[in-house]
């Protein structure tokens, strides 16, 4: 049989392709293509997504994730397609090069956290719906993953979206003293936005907090001081959380300012188990004993106060709780939480608005301007010292 015509019937093989470089079957498209004669002259059809795979040495799939930007595919595969698919000119676009350029329309969100924390806490929760109020109209999503605290599976979680090009930007939380993360991002050349105050002058964009820092924690000081109390406990994250560092500071300069000095601070884990680790040991020592307790936030608090009343405390007459975050749980328990209220949802909005910014090369917008100050929110948690 001469190369270039279809044999009979029976025949499994067709003729050898020049384009493809291998022995084509000759079904249906084979038996039409034979109808139809051989072409003449200059070839007319343009490359197709077989094509590219055929000379990048993949297959049709793995081009497609490519041009899709899903994971899977190495970086040094992806490199080969997006090779390929520029040499063929070839692009289910414009030009091969809009296949670098694409947007994945998802955004990162890295939590340093252990899965069954993250769930016990809805701070993160109310966040994420402020960051989703603002993505899903604009048909972006939200990829969250949650790595535990070891730094280094954390930083593997930021090399890993990068390389696959899985996002196209990533938001962070919880700023942290001497924070690797925004150089590692700036080299990856992945867009950051951080929901806090960056420590000392970290060059990122962030959203915050207007007015002075952390000016809630000066009301709740001085709302417990001007209901008697003189022994305040005030029951931290952890040390190298640039706003545990600032509150703490602020609380501090706030009971000095009333003559007054911290009873004791307990440096502890944003957990439940922690807060009542925590105030089983404040409440131990009759001598060092408090009679208010200021909580990093309201999950802590909540659990705080729960231990101190199984302890055979009474809230508040005994005992004074404040909480922070203003989240639901708050309203529900009993008594009704004395809280910081901070607005977690524009936080999160004005996360992704600035993160928008950013991607459309608009630095000088994406810096956004303040949000609603934290403020106290009195609630039946908190009542006059014991004596007065």
């Amino acid at each position: 049989m001469r190369r270039g015509r279809v044999s009979g019937r029976g025949s499994r093989r067709g003729p050898w392709s020049h384009r493809t470089g291998r022995t084509e079957r000759a079904g249906r498209t084979g038996r039409l293509a034979a109808q139809q004669g051989p072409r003449r002259g200059k070839r007319s059809d343009k490359p197709t997504i077989a094509d590219v795979a055929a000379l990048a040495g993949v297959s049709v799939s793995a081009v497609s994730k490519v041009v899709n930007n899903r994971p899977g595919i190495s970086p040094p595969t992806r490199q080969r397609v997006l090779d390929a698919a520029e040499k063929l000119r070839w692009s289910p676009s414009a030009t091969a090069v809009a296949l670098r350029g694409a947007r994945t329309r998802a955004i990162g969100m890295v939590a340093g956290r252990a899965a069954d924390v993250l769930a016990a806490d809805p701070h993160f929760s109310v966040l994420i719906s402020g960051i989703e109020a603002e993505l899903a109209p604009a048909d972006y999503g939200l990829l969250l993953h949650i790595v535990g605290e070891e730094p280094s599976a954390e930083e593997r979680a930021y090399r890993r979206l990068a390389e696959e090009r899985r996002v196209d930007g990533v938001i962070l939380t919880e700023s942290r003293i001497g924070d690797t993360r925004f150089e590692l991002l700036r080299q990856l050349r992945l867009p950051a936005v951080l929901v806090g105050t960056p420590w000392q002058d970290d060059p990122v964009v962030s959203v915050r907090a207007g007015g002075e820092q952390d000016a809630g924690i000066r009301e709740a000081v001085e709302h417990l001081a001007d209901l008697g109390h003189r022994h305040i406990a005030y029951v931290s994250g952890p040390e190298d959380r640039v706003h545990t560092v600032f509150r703490r500071r602020v609380f501090e300069a706030a009971l000095e300012e009333r003559g007054l000095r911290p009873t004791r601070i307990v440096v502890s884990e944003f957990t439940a188990d922690a807060a009542v680790r925590a105030v089983r040991r404040l409440l131990a020592e009759p001598e060092r004993r408090p009679t208010a307790v200021l909580f990093a936030n309201d999950t802590m608090a909540v659990a705080g106060m729960s231990a101190a009343r199984r302890l055979g405390f009474d809230v508040p007459r005994d005992l004074s709780i404040v909480g922070y975050d203003d989240l639901p749980i708050g309203e529900l328990v009993y008594p009704r939480l004395t809280t910081i209220g901070q607005d977690l949802v524009q936080l999160g909005r004005s996360a992704a608005t600035a993160m928008f910014a950013l991607l459309d090369g608009s630095p000088e917008s994406a810096q956004p301007p303040p949000v609603r100050p934290p403020s106290l929110i009195p609630r039946e948690s908190t009542g006059p010292a014991p004596g007065v």
